[in-house]
């Protein structure tokens, strides 16, 4: 069993708020963390752990949601909440009687920021923390911390590099299952499992409609512009789905944390930036197995590297976000002339960092070109530019810019 990152976090929340959810993907953890961290050792209270995917307490939350809650012990553990939304005013009542810390700890498959009419329902009681699939520094059994040495400007030396496959590493992705499996058509069998009970099921639930049949079609087409701009007309046109429908589509796979969508990033609304976010889904494995890329098909057509290793590293940063000193957001830079950044972090206090991804095992001056429109825009405010390559070595290029490899991702390593 892996020891997750954000654990530290979520401890610290449960001391202090009165309502805390552990959201994210099914099959990221979610479960197995909460699980082990409210045994009488981990916690010293006793915790009553309760799935709504059972359908007999489902039933019960569902038809008196006050009297299920009265029935809790002192800490209670509901598994998948989004399932019945009527618990979260009996929460309310609750909380609003007895608000001390550490009462109800919610764990859920739907992201609760994008229904409002739940989240509104606990402002002010309730924390949201998002469990994503494993990170590399998780699988290696430490806590990185890239983000904070960026921005704090300075760069640790690298821990010693393990000997793998950059190309296996992203293939396989972070879900905890799929890694368990072998590479091949086991853990593939595993993946279309996954993609399948979770449109069936918590898709179809969120929509409460039947008949979902485009849906399949669609995140296998979005699997395959995975770092291209998000344009629904032309998706529209692709998925033959009008663009009424496609929109509600995507927020649903965005709403169960399946499509990841990069917001573009602009210090002026004024200027001449394009405003689309870019394509992204939560994990590179599960976006490999989609686009039916495996390692020899990426070795003999690489060019669909790109995409992927971009989806990859994006999602290590996203991870590692949730745990880091230094609060970012995450989004896209690109220029109506071309010139572009893949990924750009913004702190609290406005500064920037930014990040390339490239698939080439060496890097040149003209790889920072996006950085340096970026440098211009913001006014001064990017305190550092990376690029990430597939190479060994830690480059300095001046004023501020790295280039890195991949793997510096996971060995930069908190002290």
């Amino acid at each position: 069993m892996y020891r997750r990152n954000c654990e530290p976090e979520l401890t610290a929340a449960l001391a202090d708020t009165p309502v805390v959810l552990l959201n994210g993907a099914r099959q990221t953890g979610k479960s197995t963390l909460v699980t082990t961290l409210t045994t009488a050792a981990a916690s010293g209270v006793a915790a009553t752990l309760v799935t709504l995917d059972d359908a007999t307490a489902l039933a019960a939350a569902t038809n008196d949601p006050q009297g299920f809650i009265a029935g809790l012990g002192t800490l209670a553990v509901i598994d998948e909440v989004q399932k019945a939304p009527g618990l979260f005013p009996a929460i309310k009542l609750s909380v609003d009687r007895d608000r001390r810390p550490g009462r109800f700890l919610l764990t859920g498959s739907a992201n609760v920021l994008m229904l409002p009419r739940l989240s509104e329902s606990l402002a002010g009681r309730m924390e949201i923390l998002t469990l994503e699939p494993l990170s590399q520094g998780e699988l290696h059994g430490h806590r990185e911390s890239l983000i904070d040495a960026v921005f704090a400007g300075t760069l640790p030396p690298l821990t010693p590099a393990v000997a793998a496959d950059l190309k296996d590493i992203v293939i396989a992705g972070g879900y905890p299952e799929a890694l368990s499996r072998a590479p091949g058509r086991r853990r593939d069998a595993w993946f279309a499992a996954y993609v399948t009970a979770l449109l069936q099921r918590d898709v179809r639930d969120l929509a409460n409609i039947e008949g979902l049949t485009d849906m399949p079609r669609l995140l296998t087409l979005l699997a395959g512009r995975i770092g291209g701009l998000l344009n629904m007309s032309e998706l529209s046109r692709g998925t033959t789905i009008p663009q009424t429908t496609l929109k509600r589509y995507l927020t649903l796979l965005e709403a169960t944390f399946l499509f990841r969508p990069l917001p573009a990033w602009s210090a002026n609304l004024g200027k001449r930036l394009i405003k689309s976010p870019k394509i992204h889904l939560i994990d590179s494995g599960l976006a490999a197995h989609l686009a039916g890329h495996t390692a020899d098909s990426l070795t003999r057509n690489p060019v669909h590297f790109g995409g992927l290793l971009e989806t990859f590293v994006i999602g290590e940063i996203r991870k590692q976000a949730a745990w880091s000193a230094t609060r970012t957001r995450l989004y896209h830079y690109r220029t109506i002339t071309g010139r572009e950044v893949d990924l750009v972090l913004e702190d609290a206090a406005g500064r920037l960092v930014g990040i390339e991804v490239k698939a080439a095992a060496s890097v040149s001056a003209k790889d920072f070109a996006g950085l340096d429109a970026l440098a211009e825009d913001s006014g001064g405010r990017l305190s550092a530019g990376i690029c990430f390559y597939t190479g060994e070595q830690v480059v300095s290029f001046g004023r501020s810019r790295y280039a890195l490899p991949v793997s510096a991702l996971w060995r930069f390593i908190e002290p």
